[in-house]
């Protein structure tokens, strides 16, 4: 059964068992619309508690029914019918109360959660807004300003703060259904309060809603929905219940059929299945419950951050004391950067610094569970920190590289039992960023595949399978976005107008400045190990700045001029002139964002396909989630695989042969045209 019902003398128990969230199914709303009527019905009962068996409240809408025809009741009856029920309802919130499942708690009379309880209306995050009297009820019942905040970001709010913005009318310590019961019997005998719809919302002061629209312009960017979600909430405070019920709900049918809703469920979906691929079903991780890093770089500094941050005692080895002092002065910068911030109290700061041992004795790892190397990216230096670590770690204990670009099967070959080595590419800065690319060896064991994606789930991070090769997934694809970027500009495009073109597209940054604050000669290292492997990467005009030593923001000048202690770029007459000597007898053509744009990104799409093929990613959404979370695709649009087959493969397929024609890409891979004869990328995964 989905709802029980229970009867504690005068006060009746509405239990919702609906595992493993507590998802507002059809089968779910037909038996709350059924109770209401049942306690209505029943003299006894005096006050009706709302409670949620498993491990959470109602988490909101049951996600087999994304993009369905939604079957009656309707959620907007549920919570009618439950606000409108003649005996009063304490909604009891352990947990997570998020969209429908707040919706509910607003239909109820009272309101008191555990004090780890979270609640939110995370709609905009999908690119819809709440269909249920969310930006409705929310500001009558706390106001316009704390109902625009939590409406437009989709954030949740712990039970706290809740309790603060009157969101809740009291926390429950200790057991729940207890005290909710008390709360219940307490309240049973007096006045029951307004009901939220009969409520006025509070004026706001002249000029609210402007500035309130600027700010959620300029934090949305590109998408839709939080400005939608604005409007209904501005209406809801302007008009009547009923209208601005209506114009709730015919703005979230309207987004709920949109590219934006479908591309934001697309990449929804695929976070949802990332931690647990298919692949690995039944298969157990090895424990970790201890860690190390070698080197404190950086990367290493960052990569110790994110292990402490989830809970992991770190050993932090470095080649001397020296080095060892200054890779632990980078994890306290880390953490005294997030106090400044706001993000943590110093408490907890000192107690993650705390929690990392620095040395240069490889010898203290000889009872770690996970060592992660993250030293200087060349194959020697790395075998070599491998040797070490074979000589004295446990013969289970995890070995990682962290390479971005180098073989880790090659890396393995002197590693003592190679079963548990495997590459996890992070991505900088490491304690922030949220992809992860797990790359196993021909060698690695299956148990420790999985306990990479078992660390993935522990440091809250997206972890993607990558196959080996140059790049992994991420950046075999970034060669080729930079690669295009300068062809476009051998054809009459300047940086400036590449780089705006695909920051209008969603990016936040154009290839030539996040190159110029990156740095060119990481990109040139990779080019020079290319050469001695034999091939030949395409880069006319970097070549020839990183010659002249123009590597970014760093050296003062490299796609752009920049002024000292100025990091905005300044178009640069010594790199105009390079690029039309590399471009001399080329022809030249005038370019528009949409070519820019094509120009760059379905390449991009054509190179992720031949990916696919390979098998170094096994599905489409795993490449969506690469660019998405390591390359600041932008989610609306839900990854650049979600977007070709969105515009249509056929259309894609015929651009390339166009700009193939011309010199300006590479033709369509066979794949790609299998995947347009199919119309999708399936046909190519599995």
């Amino acid at each position: 059964m989905t709802v029980t019902i229970a009867r504690e003398n005068a006060i009746a128990v509405v239990t919702v068992d609906n595992p493993p969230v507590n998802a507002l199914s059809q089968a779910l709303r037909q038996a709350l619309v059924e109770a209401v009527a049942t306690l209505d019905a029943d003299a006894a009962v005096k006050a009706v508690v709302l409670i949620c068996a498993g491990r959470t409240f109602i988490a909101g809408a049951d996600v087999s029914e994304f993009g369905k025809p939604p079957q009656p009741p309707h959620l907007p009856d549920v919570v009618a019918a439950i606000e409108g029920a003649k005996k009063p309802w304490v909604a009891a919130i352990h947990g997570s109360a998020l969209g429908g499942g707040l919706e509910v708690v607003l239909g109820c009379a009272w309101r008191v959660a555990v004090p780890s309880a979270s609640l939110g209306l995370p709609e905009v995050k999908l690119g819809i807004i709440p269909g249920a009297g969310g930006t409705v009820r929310l500001p009558r019942l706390i106001g316009a300003a704390a109902a625009v905040d939590l409406v437009t970001s989709g954030s949740p709010v712990g039970a706290k703060k809740a309790e603060g913005l009157g969101l809740i009318d009291a926390i429950i310590d200790g057991n729940l259904r207890a005290g909710a019961i008390a709360f219940a019997n307490d309240i049973a005998g007096k006045a029951r309060p307004q009901p939220i719809s009969s409520r006025a919302v509070a004026p706001v002061e002249t000029g609210f809603w402007e500035g309130a629209e600027k700010a959620v312009a300029a934090r949305a960017k590109r998408e839709a929905a939080p400005l939608r979600a604005l409007a209904s909430v501005r209406k809801a405070s302007e008009t009547d219940f009923a209208s601005a019920m209506a114009f709730e709900r015919e703005t979230f049918l309207e987004l709920r059929g949109s590219e934006q809703a479908a591309a934001l469920r697309h990449v929804f979906f695929a976070e949802r299945a990332a931690p647990r691929p298919p692949e690995l079903a039944g298969i157990t991780p090895r424990a970790i419950r201890s860690a190390a890093v070698i080197g404190g770089g950086t990367m290493g500094a960052g990569i110790a951050a994110a292990l402490r941050d989830a809970g992991l005692p770190v050993v932090l080895i470095e080649r001397d004391a020296a080095a060892v002092e200054r890779g632990l002065a980078n994890v306290r910068g880390i953490y005294e950067g997030s106090v400044k911030r706001g993000r943590i109290p110093q408490a907890v700061a000192d107690e993650r610094v705390a929690g990392v041992i620095g040395g240069d004795d490889y010898g203290l790892l000889a009872d770690t569970d996970l060592v992660i190397e993250a030293v200087f990216e060349d194959l020697a230096v790395k075998r070599a920190v491998f040797e070490r670590l074979s000589a004295v770690c446990r013969p289970d204990a995890v070995l990682a590289t962290n390479t971005s670009y180098l073989d880790p099967d090659a890396m393995s070959e002197g590693v003592s039992h190679p079963e548990r080595f495997l590459g996890l590419h992070f991505f900088s800065p490491a304690q922030i960023m949220k992809l992860l690319e797990i790359v196993p060896t021909e060698a690695t064991a299956p148990e420790v595949l999985a306990t990479g994606f078992a660390l993935a789930r522990l440091l809250g991070k997206i972890p993607v399978r990558a196959g080996i090769c140059d790049g992994f997934i991420g950046n075999r694809i970034l060669k080729v976005t930079r690669a295009q970027a300068e062809r476009l500009l051998l054809s009459g495009a300047t940086p400036a107008a590449v780089d705006a073109a695909m920051r209008a597209f969603g990016l936040p940054m154009g290839p030539f400045e996040a190159q110029d604050l990156g740095g060119l000669d990481i990109a040139a290292f990779q080019r020079k190990a290319a050469r001695e492997r034999g091939e030949t990467p395409f880069a006319p005009v970097a070549d020839r700045l990183c010659a002249l030593e123009r590597y970014g923001q760093k050296t003062g000048g490299g796609w752009y001029d920049y002024q000292p202690g100025d990091r905005a770029p300044k178009p640069s007459e010594t790199v105009a002139a390079i690029i039309a000597e590399a471009a001399e007898g080329r022809a030249q053509r005038t370019w528009d964002e949409a070519g820019i744009v094509d120009a760059i990104l379905l390449p991009m799409v054509n190179e992720a396909t031949r990916i696919l093929e390979e098998r170094v990613a096994l599905r489409a959404a795993d490449i969506d989630l690469v660019k998405i979370h390591g390359y600041g695709f932008p989610r609306w649009r839900g990854g650049p695989m979600h977007h070709a087959e969105a515009r249509g493969l056929s259309e894609v397929v015929a651009v390339l042969d166009r700009l193939a024609g011309e010199g300006l890409a590479e033709p369509p891979s066979d794949g790609l045209r299998r995947a347009a004869e199919a119309g999708g990328f399936s046909v190519l995964a599995g």
